[in-house]
């Protein structure tokens, strides 16, 4: 005989078909569409991405109607991967993985082009004014660089650094391995804004990861199990105290 008592099983809940992420995380409703946008924008996420709750790939590419977003490890070319026969690859950037930063190279400004030797390359304005699109990887540091050696085309591709004035606004919510690290989001914000000297595409995409990170506050309170804290590192002995990410 069942027992009447036993606690019905929980009904899974219901995620979102553009973002992916479960509903009471879903913004999508206030999305707002980047219009005109002169650069074409390409996200290669990695398959084992697996931070729905706090990742920005997907939010990102809905704010631009010609963003492509391919999942997966490898592609032959970057015309294979956007769909596209694209004639020069170095006229689309790749966000550079690399150990060069900016602050260490003493650059100027907030987007800096590399040349192959991960120095600062000459004549700037020459190498960035005749981007026509740009390449961002989504992952874990580890899960990008992994992307990036699979991917021999990308070393036709022009590589730039940023230069970010600000850490990013993930704060405790998601720890970065640098300094300079930002969200997807934020890494197409900075670059694209600097690049089509458009203010307000950084505005945009900004304020809706703001959103985000406010609502994933949110449902911290009430469903801790959709949008979990992260772990406390104790002091005391070196060690993360919380649940581990499978």
């Amino acid at each position: 005989m069942s027992n009447p008592t036993a606690a019905a099983p929980a009904e899974p809940i219901p995620e979102c078909p553009h973002c992916q992420k479960p509903m009471p995380l879903c913004i999508c409703d206030s999305v707002i569409p980047i219009e005109k946008s002169r650069l074409g924008l390409l996200i290669l996420q990695h398959p084992q991405e697996q931070d729905r709750a706090l990742g920005t790939a997907r939010l990102l590419a809905r704010h631009f109607a010609k963003a492509t977003l391919r999942v997966g490890l490898s592609w032959p070319s970057l015309s294979k991967a956007l769909g596209q026969p694209i004639e020069n690859a170095s006229h689309w950037a790749v966000l550079y993985l690399g150990s060069a930063r900016a602050a260490d190279l003493e650059a100027e400004g907030e987007i800096v082009a590399l040349n192959r030797k991960g120095e600062v390359a000459d004549n700037q304005r020459a190498l960035l004014g005749k981007l026509e699109g740009v390449v961002l990887l989504d992952g874990t540091w580890s899960q990008a660089k992994a992307l990036w050696w699979r991917n021999p085309w990308m070393l036709k591709c022009q590589r730039v650094i940023l230069n970010p004035a600000h850490p990013s606004r993930y704060g405790r919510l998601r720890k970065e391995p640098r300094k300079d690290g930002l969200s997807t989001i934020e890494a197409a914000a900075a670059i694209l804004a600097g690049l089509e000297k458009r203010p307000d595409i950084a505005q945009t995409l900004n304020a809706s990861f703001e959103r985000m990170l406010t609502r994933y506050r949110e449902v911290q309170a009430e469903m801790p199990e959709l949008a979990p804290k992260p772990p406390v590192k104790d002091r005391r002995r070196g060690v993360r105290r919380g649940k581990k990410r499978a």
